[in-house]
Parts: structure tokens; C-alpha cells; sequence
């Protein structure tokens, strides 16, 4: 992938007017859900691309088909169903190695991999986990919905039914200075499969989602498009345009076709 060609027609795609010092930044979305192994590929494509500097900082924005992944710290025990349930749930089965335990991937969910030059927008891991959770609870709160976050256990908490629950999870890793990985914000999608887990290894730790929450139906698609504002805004990158060949063409699938992009 390079993007060092400078002809391409720019957008702004956080919906504001650029901002005195911001970098500039690719935002990738994609038209449906796509298998977690795909994903990784062109991570570890653009991982490459950017610790050579051929190509800018990005940000990937998608929903997975279903798939539980186990990072770096799961135990035995956080998954003792075994595999073979896991898989009757439909779901593929991933071992990765972002940090933290194992959790569930699947449509109507937004996971988030950004592949960011981590220098230039943080001191280290800490505060970089920290401003992905900015980002979430700022999208959540477009929404009325109060998210915060829960001392040593990264990711967005809410309150629901009396009880702290996990709205979004955050796992990442850091190579060469660059990150990989992410998040995933559970905005209207089948919360059953966590049920088979301890999700992120955290014991009698409930799951809920912004249509659980609200009670009612969430456009994907808005809240994506609010995911990449708050971004945009929280890290100060201008999302520009992409050229259509830059996926569709050096990465020959079909599921990898960037969509158009689309902000109001």
C-alpha cells in the first residue's frame, strides 16, 4: 500500500473545519462484516507500510463476523466450555496477541483498529488506552448514554441494572511504536455468545450494548460515523479521502472494499 501520492482529492470527514495543527489521517470503512483473519492481514499490511513511513496514520472501522479472540492474558478458565461450543455458537475461533482476554467479535458491533505513529499523539500505552476510551464514552454520550471508565480494567463501563456493565472493550499492542489493535463498541448486536465466556476475564462482569441500554434499535452506521468523529476530534487528525484502488485492488477481496464515505 502507498500512499505517497499527494494528488488525491481531500475531505474532511469529521464534520468540522480543520483545525490548527491537526495531522492527517485515513479513515477506512467497510460495507459489511468482515471475517477477523482479513482484518488482520491488512492490519499487519499497513503496520509495515507505517513503520516504513509509506503510509500515513489509520483507522480502520468494521464489524466482524462472528469470532471469539483470545489475547495475551486469557487463562483456561475464562473460556472452560471449550472450543467446540464455542464453535456451536457459529462463531471462528482466534487466538491474537493484543493484550487482555478473550472476548466476542460479531455484526452490529464496531471494532476500531487504529495503526497510529503512537509519538505523535501520546506519551505511552497508558494514555493511549485512555483517549480510546475518551472517544467511546464521548460517542455514547451523543447517544444520553453515561459511560465511564473502571480503575485497572480498560475499556467503557455503563450502569445497567444496578450494576456496572461493559459497553466496549479495548485491547491493543504496540510494535515498532505503532499500534495495532483496538477497540469494539457493542452498539445493537446478539449479546448470547459472550454468555459462553468470561468475557476479558472478568468474573460476573455483565455485557450490554446501546440498544440494550436504550431500548430501541442503534444505526451501526451512525454510530461509525460518530466513532470516527470523536476520534477525529479526541486525537486532532483530519480524515482524508481514499483512493478506491488502495483496498479494493492490492488487496483483491471483496469484503475489503472501502465504502463511500458519507458525513452529514
Amino acid at each position: 500500500m502507498n500512499h505517497a501520492d499527494e494528488t488525491r482529492h481531500k475531505h474532511d470527514f469529521t464534520g468540522h473545519e480543520s483545525r490548527p495543527g491537526s495531522q492527517e489521517g485515513t479513515l477506512i470503512q467497510f460495507p459489511k462484516p468482515v471475517p477477523y483473519d482479513e482484518a488482520w492481514i491488512l492490519q499487519q499490511q499497513l503496520l509495515e507500510e507505517r513503520v516504513a513511513e509509506r503510509q500515513g496514520d489509520t483507522l480502520l472501522l468494521l464489524e466482524h463476523q462472528p469470532v471469539y479472540t483470545l489475547g495475551r492474558s486469557t487463562k483456561p478458565a475464562h473460556w472452560a466450555c471449550g472450543e467446540a461450543i464455542l464453535r456451536q455458537t457459529g462463531a471462528n475461533f482466534q487466538s491474537v496477541d493484543r493484550g487482555g482476554s478473550i472476548t466476542y467479535h460479531g455484526p452490529g458491533q464496531i471494532v476500531g483498529y487504529p495503526i497510529l505513529k503512537l509519538s505523535r499523539y501520546c506519551s505511552g500505552p497508558k494514555p493511549y488506552v485512555q483517549k480510546l476510551e475518551e472517544v467511546l464514552i464521548h460517542t455514547l454520550a451523543r447517544w444520553g448514554i453515561e459511560g465511564y471508565h473502571v480503575e485497572k480494567t480498560p475499556g467503557v463501563w455503563v450502569r445497567w441494572r444496578d450494576a456496572d456493565a461493559k459497553i466496549a472493550a479495548i485491547g491493543v499492542r504496540i510494535d515498532h511504536g505503532v499500534t495495532l489493535h483496538g477497540f469494539a463498541l457493542n452498539v445493537d448486536l446478539d449479546l448470547s455468545p459472550f454468555s459462553h465466556i468470561v468475557p476479558c476475564g472478568l468474573t460476573a462482569c455483565p455485557i450490554t450494548s446501546m440498544a440494550k441500554i436504550r431500548q430501541s434499535p442503534v444505526s451501526i452506521s451512525i454510530v461509525a460515523q460518530q466513532v470516527a468523529q470523536e476520534f477525529g476530534r479526541t486525537f486532532n487528525i483530519q480524515w482524508m479521502d481514499l483512493l478506491p484502488e488502495i483496498v479494493g485492488q492490492e488487496h483483491h477481496h471483496n469484503a475489503l472494499a472501502p465504502t463511500t464515505f458519507t458525513h452529514s
